[in-house]
């Protein structure tokens, strides 16, 4: 069983930026598709962006431009680099990791069958 475990979110005043983590603990050889996705207080949980295992990029066009998806270590740890940090990106953060073979769409939150705790991010006006 594998757990991601997030960290990095806080408070941070608009335009500023913030570095989200994830890290899987547990069963953690092989190589996942990761992606990340946020939930706004009474809105749907939504896709933000995505990294396939041979390093593809998909992103929410939210966020396009301003967010940057990108893993840096043997270990499968991802991170989302938030820039230019807006008050309607406010949110709580999860980490989504996939671990099948198949087709990856990045945006479908039935692709991942791993999630961590999520991570809050608030930006204040």
């Amino acid at each position: 069983q594998v757990q991601l475990v997030e960290s990095g979110g806080g408070l941070v005043q608009t335009g500023g930026s913030l570095r989200l983590s994830c890290a899987p603990s547990g069963r953690t050889y092989g190589n996942y598709d990761m992606g990340w996705f946020r939930q706004a207080p009474g809105k749907e949980r939504e896709f933000v962006a995505g990294l396939s295992r041979s390093g593809k990029t998909f992103y929410a066009d939210s966020v396009k431009g301003r967010f940057i998806i990108f893993r840096a270590n043997a270990q499968n740890t991802m991170y989302l680099q938030m820039n230019s940090l807006k008050p309607e990106d406010t949110a709580i953060y999860y980490c989504a990791g996939r671990d099948g073979w198949s087709y990856y769409n990045a945006p479908d939150r039935s692709e991942y069958n791993y999630w961590g705790q999520g991570t809050e991010v608030t930006v204040s006006s």
